[in-house]
């Protein structure tokens, strides 16, 4: 299936200057805009497809002021300072520039169903589905400004020169991560941070399997899989560990009694969190505590 990012724009004050320029190559489509823009010219615009909006060329002090309400108080800017932004997809945008001029712009559409065929559990769905108007990375204005002019004035070089522009767009966008980890069946570092940091914070409830596979867009037999791989042990016993290291130190530290622990740490009683600490430190919690007083 052909990938089209099926862009609805509504747009008043805006003249195009020269014909549209369009690429596509493998999971991109760049369009390059030169357009007159009068006084208070505006937009609303929401695409299927996720985008990188590049300010390329305008005229002095001109501003584009982004919102993703209509009402919105807060507004981005986009100038020559702060010339590229990260829209997701569906994610609608009004924009309003001031004052009339000039501009040259670039829009990346992504086509996610091609990245995540290729790059699988590498491709952070979290960065492709969060906004970000103030991007510094330099990185990414250098290799969209390669792949505008490439757009443009095509250089006639074989096509993997304007695929490899791309591909290294996407990896740094997208923070795609080494091979190695996800061909050994590993949870990319970011992934188990983000989980370990919600166990972390959460170890004291029930968390369902799914809602971790949830946090980083996995299946729930895949993550399991993958996070086992990763640590050792499954989610559900890692949480485990976490609640026993937890009561181990308010046993030590706050001075509680067994069943204080067992119930602040999440344990259903102290029959099940003498089970569960038996199997991981090889004593009870009772003769655990006397051995370090």
């Amino acid at each position: 299936m052909t990938f089209h990012p099926n862009m609805d724009s509504r747009i008043q004050g805006v003249t195009l200057l020269e014909d549209l320029c369009c690429r596509a190559w493998p999971g991109l489509i760049a369009d390059v805009w030169s357009v007159d823009c009068a006084m208070d010219a505006a937009g609303q615009y929401v695409s299927r497809a996720p985008r990188l909006f590049v300010l390329l060329e305008s005229s002095k002090d001109l501003t584009v002021r982004l919102q993703t309400a209509s009402d919105a108080e807060e507004a981005h800017v986009m100038t020559a300072e702060n010339p590229i932004c990260f829209i997701p997809a569906e994610l609608p945008v009004w924009s309003r520039i001031t004052p009339a001029g000039r501009m040259r712009h670039l829009d990346l559409h992504l086509d996610s169903a091609a990245l995540s065929e290729r790059f699988g559990g590498r491709l952070d769905r979290e960065a492709l589905a969060t906004a970000d108007f103030h991007i510094t990375d330099p990185r990414l204005l250098q290799l969209s400004r390669l792949i505008a002019e490439e757009t443009i004035n095509p250089s006639g070089l074989d096509d993997l020169y304007g695929e490899s522009l791309v591909t290294s767009l996407i990896t740094v966008l997208a923070k795609i991560q080494p091979a190695d980890d996800a061909a050994r069946g590993k949870l990319p570092p970011r992934h188990l941070r983000k989980v370990m940091d919600y166990i972390a914070t959460n170890y004291a409830r029930n968390i369902a399997l799914k809602e971790l596979a949830d946090l980083v867009g996995l299946s729930p037999s895949y993550f399991s899989e993958a996070f086992k791989r990763s640590t050792g042990l499954p989610p559900h016993r890692w949480q485990m560990a976490k609640r026993v290291e937890e009561a181990k130190r308010m046993l030590k530290e706050k001075d509680m009694s067994p069943t204080e622990a067992a119930i602040a740490a999440g344990f259903s009683d102290q029959a099940h969190f003498t089970r569960v600490f038996r199997r991981f430190e090889g004593t009870t919690p009772a003769a655990w505590r006397r051995s370090k007083s």
